[in-house]
């Protein structure tokens, strides 16, 4: 049963009607990412987990499945960050504070956060995965001593392209976290790694492979060359966890428009261990993010 399913069951049927959520705040994050800081129109929490997504809508434009980037110990307020490359997500950057919103979720099955307290937890994020990977590592901070060593690998095409850059740099500056960051292409005054995300794994200070979740999001095509790094460190395959955003439209799985031999991502997903997601790895070479 999925999460959203299990809301429903308790009585949360809500989140599969369109309410109303303002906009509070909002920041350029590069030149085609924005982050909204929400809140819905009753005040309340969205009562959301790390790695789950909402729809967002405006009538007359569009809706869109859209990650939710802040931990669930935060709020009432939640943001998502939205990158421009269509009518709607152009519509949303064209918004200002105190503009309103359609709103449907949370959805979908998160990161394993309850399941992981007393492991080590490595998270690999590509370029706009930091914004779904955000929510666990700010919910593992904010639950620290739930959790053992704690690794972000981070990795974008170019330093203009890295998201949240100066909260990664105070995640950096803390003793109990350890973070590496690289670029594709160097320039701009950059002076980490040059190199494709996977150049950092040679850095980690240690692997504890039995004791290790790794939490993997980014675009579909580093997710081969993560888990042959993943799997080469002996981490068992079923403590390997992708996010699989694969073109996601209703987000109650209804539509079947991102159904993979009779799964449905946004119901059973976007979260998946490797130990599922190797029978339907075809999934991951056409996989698209949530946008």
């Amino acid at each position: 049963m999925s999460e959203a399913a299990e809301a429903a069951g308790n009585g949360s049927s809500s989140i599969y009607l369109p309410r109303l959520a303002r906009i509070e705040a909002m920041a350029e994050m590069t030149g085609t990412e924005k982050a909204f800081q929400l809140v819905q129109e009753d005040g309340k929490p969205l009562g959301h987990r790390p790695g789950q997504f909402v729809q967002v809508s405006v009538p007359g434009v569009g809706e869109a499945p859209i990650s939710i980037c802040t931990s669930p110990t935060e709020g009432p307020g939640f943001k998502i960050c939205v990158r421009r490359i269509g009518t709607l997500t152009t519509y949303l950057h064209n918004r200002k504070a105190g503009d309103w919103l359609g709103l449907r979720g949370p959805f979908g099955r998160g990161f394993p956060m309850e399941e992981s307290k007393g492991m080590d937890l490595l998270f690999v994020a590509g370029g706009i995965g930091l914004a779904p990977l955000r929510s666990a590592i700010r919910y593992a901070l904010d639950r620290r001593d739930h959790y053992r060593d704690i690794t972000i690998l981070y990795g974008a095409r170019t330093r203009k392209e890295l998201l949240f850059w100066e909260e990664v740099n105070e995640w950096a500056e803390r003793d109990d976290v350890e973070v590496l960051t690289t670029v594709d292409m160097g320039g701009e005054g950059w002076t980490g790694n040059v190199g494709v995300i996977t150049t950092l794994f040679p850095e980690v200070k240690k692997i504890d492979p039995d004791r290790t979740v790794a939490m993997v999001v980014g675009p579909p095509v580093m997710y081969r060359f993560v888990l042959l790094e993943l799997l080469g460190k002996d981490i068992p395959k079923k403590q390997i966890v992708f996010s699989l955003e694969r073109r996601m439209k209703c987000g109650v799985g209804k539509c079947g428009h991102c159904q993979i031999n009779g799964v449905y991502v946004c119901q059973e997903g976007p979260a998946f261990t490797y130990a599922r997601l190797e029978r339907m790895w075809e999934a991951v070479e056409r996989a698209a993010p949530v946008t």
